[in-house]
């Protein structure tokens, strides 16, 4: 099986090998490599490099991790841009977010949740710690309201037929979500198979014709249910 290749780019170099050791323990990752600043990453930018997934700390020299987001995806087409980052400040989460970073996870992370942060990242989940994911919302509806519809943002409606149409359970897990918790986390929390989990969440991303769980996230805080 094809293993994720990644990209590590932390200026510290003892925390770098030391993410370096513990990723390549797992059969599932291979590192395509490695850079101490985002200089030395776009020098490493060569078609024989092609990591699937960026590890990016914010804090850098010279210029910072959310400033070189964009940078980044022209030179590595197709790689998910994970931060991985001490800083729990809301105005770095919405920026990186904006910059269009996939994920956002602090480097207090267990490295199991790592591993699955990765994964999920590359599946086309959006990954945030899940202690950020009140900041998040906060952030998102204060300073970007323009990268959600409005409709998503405003204050539920008294009558609100779409959030009426899930059911019981789609309604708990759309909290968990909102809460930042992954499919396999659901399943572990409600005692349900991680397929049975699936299987509602597309059922609330098309009952509430949503397309990413950051929007089902923002619409629940924005009814009160997260």
């Amino acid at each position: 099986m094809k293993t994720i290749q990644l990209l590590v780019i932390d200026d510290h170099t003892l925390f770098r090998r030391g993410l370096i050791a513990l990723l390549t323990q797992d059969g599932r990752f291979s590192i395509a490599g490695q850079a101490g600043d985002l200089g030395e990453a776009m020098r490493c930018c060569t078609a024989a490099l092609a990591p699937d997934v960026i590890l990016l700390d914010n804090h850098l020299p010279g210029v910072r991790g959310v400033d070189g987001i964009g940078a980044l995806k022209e030179c590595y087409s197709g790689a998910r841009i994970l931060m991985l980052t001490v800083s729990e400040d809301e105005d770095d989460l919405a920026a990186a977010m904006l910059a269009g970073a996939d994920g956002y996870l602090l480097k207090t992370v267990e490295s199991e949740q790592l591993c699955d942060g990765i994964e999920r990242v590359l599946g086309g989940e959006c990954v945030i710690s899940p202690d950020m994911m009140t900041k998040f919302v906060t952030a998102f509806r204060s300073k970007a309201p323009q990268v959600l519809p409005v409709a998503e943002l405003a204050p539920a409606p008294a009558d609100d037929p779409a959030l009426d149409s899930l059911s019981a359970r789609e309604r708990e897990i759309l909290v968990w979500i909102a809460r930042g918790e992954s499919n396999k986390g659901i399943a572990r929390e409600l005692d349900i198979a991680e397929t049975t989990v699936k299987v509602h969440v597309q059922h609330i991303f098309r009952k509430l014709q949503l397309s990413s769980r950051v929007q089902v996230a923002v619409y629940a805080a924005a009814r009160g249910l997260a």
